[in-house]
């Protein structure tokens, strides 16, 4: 067989070799979707799909996927090759681990590692993680105090070794969570995932007569470390900061980042922030570096695919013990909840040379409501259920209602939530008046009204933010509206779990997005439409 073509004099044939092994991470992300036992991966689409070169660099990832997700894999499957030895892999391998420090950030992702080999040689690794709908401890929420309160806790080991299962530790992972079935099924679900992409990997090589696709990756990554450092040459370097509160606690946390920009390079640093906390909302420097690199490349190069390449130039760094940067056992099930701020702080810092591609702030961190109780057949369920707040306007239109930033969860549609799980949706709908108002308005946040259909009492979790402290605006735009909790027409503190009563109503009320653009602004024709579509309740608001 051939090696790998000089690439420099066919860059046509890295277009098309790239684009089929992007199809590939697409079937299997579409045989998870099939296959999934739990709505989390069929609906919510939390999961995600990556193929990496020999070296574990990714090389390509399945269309639609989390950028957490897609940011962190490469770590996990750098960290399996350090402590497995490739010299120690098999052809029937896969490994598994969920480590915070080592996977996406909290227990509840379980990620798979499958050497993808071509004959008797490793040419490359697939990863996936997913959002099982349970991994034991406690129902996450933010007031666990450290990792072991949290769930079943896996190292990186085989799963499968040689093609044979490990029986004992599935049945130790069946033992220790709430949704045995589900949770397995949605595991092995993934096993086919990687399984389908060793088959295709071979198949795609045996039909370009190449031994592996290392130098086609080398040449992709370089090609886009280039593109990043152009895009990098065209700001004017400096120190850029920003520093923004959030809700917290018993106090309010202050965030703060210096985006330095030098020698074509891009650095965040997070000094300053809060330390890591006792309450499960720290964030794992790799989620951090992964919402950092995201927004990075969605400002400079956001027409670009992912992969290794441009992501040579950025790096992240936040004090070890810091809030970005726990030490283990933190606990670190909320991480969300942190996490989802990075973005805002580097959008907030970049402002001032990148005003026409940066968005006012979300009503993000997305909302989450964790579900459990016992079925009428006696059998323990859990459930997580996702909303969504309004995104931040831009300078070329309003922000998205209702919509999931920076992770693209989607929410279960309340079809499929009411036929697996004993609730009521009274209604959901957009929230008026939520959206900052600016030259361009804040997306809407939603209302959700549902009731506890079931026999017996539910248990429910609630991870929120921007209860306190709202979405600021950009560039003159007015912050969102704040978010609300409530049970029984009684504001709760969501930090907290609660007992729904057969019979109790859950309202709840996501945060809307900040506004761009002085409000006095805003083209009257925008205004009236607003109105007579029900996004606002007054035209005099903007007067």
């Amino acid at each position: 067989m051939n090696n790998a073509p000089i690439l420099n004099s066919d860059p046509i044939f890295l277009q098309i070799f790239w684009s089929r092994v992007q199809a590939i991470a697409d079937e299997a992300a579409q045989l998870i979707i099939r296959t999934s036992f739990s709505t989390l991966s069929s609906e919510a689409n939390d999961f995600a799909v990556v193929i990496t070169d020999n070296d574990g660099h990714a090389f390509a990832e399945n269309s639609g996927s989390l950028p957490s997700f897609i940011g962190t894999l490469p770590n996990t499957v750098q960290a399996t090759i350090n402590i497995i030895g490739k010299d120690k892999m098999l052809k029937g391998d896969v490994y598994i681990t969920n480590n915070p420090w080592v996977g996406t950030g909290h227990l509840n992702d379980i990620c798979l590692v499958k050497p993808l080999f071509y004959q008797e040689t490793i040419v490359g690794f697939a990863a996936t993680a997913g959002h099982v709908p349970d991994i034991g401890g406690k129902i996450r929420s933010v007031d666990a105090r450290e990792l072991y309160e949290e769930g079943f806790h896996i190292p990186i080991m085989p799963l499968m070794r040689n093609g044979e299962q490990d029986l004992t530790l599935i049945q130790l992972i069946k033992t220790n969570v709430r949704t045995p079935d589900q949770t397995v099924g949605d595991i092995f679900c993934h096993v086919g995932a990687v399984e389908l992409i060793q088959s295709r990997i071979q198949e795609l090589l045996i039909e370009y007569k190449l031994n592996s696709f290392s130098e086609l990756a080398k040449e992709l990554f370089e090609l886009s470390d280039q593109a990043m450092r152009r895009a990098i040459k065209a700001l004017p370097e400096g120190n850029y900061y920003y520093t923004m509160e959030t809700d917290g606690f018993q106090e309010r946390f202050q965030f703060h980042v210096k985006v330095e920009i030098k020698d074509l390079h891009i650095s965040c640093d997070f000094s300053g922030s809060p330390q890591q906390q006792n309450f499960a909302i720290n964030c794992v420097l790799p989620y951090t570096n992964a919402m950092v690199i995201y927004t990075i490349k969605s400002l400079l190069l956001p027409n670009l695919a992912n992969n290794y390449g441009l992501f040579k130039a950025i790096t992240t760094s936040a004090p070890e013990g810091s809030i970005l940067n726990p030490k283990s056992p933190a606990p670190v099930g909320g991480r969300s909840c942190t996490g989802h701020y990075v973005p805002c702080l580097i959008f907030g810092a970049l402002a001032p040379i990148l005003e026409k591609k940066v968005m006012a702030a979300s009503g993000s961190p997305v909302w989450i409501a964790n579900l459990n109780g016992i079925k009428e057949d006696g059998k323990p369920f859990a459930s997580v259920l996702f909303f969504n707040g309004g995104l931040g306007a831009t300078a070329l239109k309003d922000g998205s209602s209702a919509m999931s930033w920076p992770s693209n969860i989607s929410p279960t549609p309340i079809e499929i939530a009411e036929r697996d799980f004993p609730l009521f949706f009274k209604r959901k709908l957009l929230l008026p008046d939520s959206g900052g108002a600016g030259l361009h308005r804040g997306g809407l946040g939603e209302e959700i009204s549902f009731i506890n259909m079931h026999s017996f009492p539910l248990t429910i979790v609630f991870l929120t933010e921007r209860l306190i402290v709202a979405a600021p605006g950009i560039a003159g735009g007015e912050s969102g509206k704040l978010g609300e909790v409530y049970i029984n027409d009684i504001k709760i503190d969501s930090r907290k779990p609660h007992t729904l009563q057969p019979g109790d109503e859950v309202l709840l009320r996501t945060p809307g997005g900040g506004g761009y653009g002085i409000k006095k602004h805003r083209n009257v024709n925008l205004i009236n439409f607003d109105f007579h579509h029900g996004y606002t309740t007054s035209s005099t608001q903007y007067e």
